[in-house]
This record gives structure tokens, C-alpha cells and sequence, in this order.
């Protein structure tokens, strides 16, 4: 299993580029993300540059995809391992192994798993508008046949 090209250019575009390193928009403080959306050891002030970033990107997507692996125990298609990456390398591995998204998966009621992405729309106690157009993309994504 692993993320496709496609899913690739996906999560870059969903996370967008920085090099230089900013705080969580929704609490104004850590975790810090640079790059891709790399957060693993970053500090306020670090800088990056897109090869470096690119690396990082690979880390973190094979880690996603190892917790899928570790998690899921259906079979699935590729737009489906490529939202659901791009939802864990998100929301973290921890998370969505607690998620109500996994056992819907699981249990292959993909409907409602499609439709839990649409809760995961907050950060600091708050309604994202980007969360929100991310998780519609990632929920769409993961209905596309």
C-alpha cells in the first residue's frame, strides 16, 4: 500500500508550501509546521527549502500509510488510501486510530466512514474553513470510484 503521485500532488496543494516555520492557525502556537506540513522536531524560527521539505513530505506520508496498514483491515482502492493519508498525516495517527472514521472503515460501512471526514473540521475548539474544504475534498476523494 502507499500513496499514488496523484495523492501526492493532492496533500502538497492541501498543505501548500512554507519556508519558514508558523504556528498552528488554530491556537497561534505550537505545533510549529514547516515545509509541506512537517511538524516533528520544528521550532519557531526554522527554515526550509524544498528539497528538505520534499524528504520530510516522504517521512510523514510513509508513516500515514504505515498506520493505515496497521489499522485497516479491509481492502480498499487507491483514491481511498490517498484521502485517507492525506486525513492522517492531518489529523495524526493517534487520532485516527481513536476514530469513529476507522471502525466505520472496518466495519465497510464506507457511506458513513466517507461522511465522518466532515467532523474532523476544528482546530483550538474552532470551525476551520480550510478543514472544512480540505475534508470535503479528502471525503469526496475517498467516494470517487
Amino acid at each position: 500500500m502507499k500513496m499514488s503521485p496523484d495523492g501526492i500532488e493532492l496533500l502538497k496543494r492541501l498543505e501548500g508550501f512554507s519556508a519558514k516555520a508558523y504556528p498552528d492557525p488554530g491556537t497561534g502556537a505550537e505545533p510549529y509546521t514547516i515545509g509541506y506540513g512537517h511538524t516533528k522536531g520544528v521550532r519557531n524560527g526554522d527554515q526550509t527549502d524544498v528539497d528538505q521539505a520534499s524528504r520530510w513530505l516522504q517521512d510523514d506520508v510513509n508513516e500515514a500509510v504505515s498506520a493505515i496498514q496497521d489499522g485497516i483491515c479491509v481492502v480498499l482502492e487507491q483514491n481511498q488510501i490517498d484521502s485517507l493519508v492525506s486525513f492522517v498525516f492531518n489529523v495524526g495517527v493517534s487520532n485516527f486510530f481513536k476514530s469513529t472514521l476507522l471502525k466505520m472503515i472496518n466495519a465497510q460501512d464506507f457511506t458513513g466512514a466517507a461522511d465522518q471526514f466532515l467532523r474532523w473540521n476544528r482546530a483550538g475548539g474552532h470551525e476551520m474553513a480550510g478543514l472544512t474544504k480540505r475534508r470535503e475534498e479528502e471525503r469526496e476523494l475517498f467516494n470517487t470510484a
